[in-house]
């Protein structure tokens, strides 16, 4: 195997048992780090704090990454234009801000025969939020409520 130092300086292709040695001389852990090459490769270090630093680092870029909330939002088939509208912009404001939106189009007593108009409003939702989200799932029915998911468009 090729063993590589505490500092990082390459020790040379020796035996399995001397690199084990020269591991307890420096009272350090003996870890293979690329089992893949020939011959593989280990390393002489403190596996505990190699793994601590590599915790700390993920816990690091977790804390930089934003969560997005889904938002949702309530329509009915006979919605009215003004209230469309007002759903609408609650919509795009919500993706600005990076978040999903989840659009519930609810259907009352006989409505559900008529699910071309539910899906009329949701295909010019879609149309209306385009610039600033794209369509995460599809329109489905779910019993008498037609579901759709919305995302923001991905930032570059």
């Amino acid at each position: 195997m090729r063993l590589i130092g505490p500092e990082g300086n390459q020790l040379g292709i020796m035996s399995t048992d001397r690199a084990r040695q020269i591991a307890e001389e420096y009272n350090l852990d003996l870890v293979e780090v690329a089992p893949q090459a020939v011959p593989p490769v280990c390393r002489i270090m403190d596996f505990n704090k190699f793994k601590y630093d590599q915790e700390k680092k993920e816990r690091e870029a977790k804390k930089h990454q934003r969560q997005g909330k889904v938002k949702e939002i309530r329509l009915h088939p006979n919605i009215d234009e003004h209230d469309y509208q007002v759903k609408l912009r609650q919509a795009i404001s919500f993706l600005q801000r990076r978040d999903k939106v989840k659009v519930d189009l609810f259907f009352r007593g006989r409505q559900i025969e008529h699910l071309d108009l539910g899906r009329k409003i949701l295909d010019r939702f879609i149309a209306d939020t385009q610039q600033e989200g794209q369509v995460e799932k599809e329109p489905t029915l779910e019993g008498k409520i037609m579901t759709l998911v919305l995302a923001p468009k991905r930032a570059g």
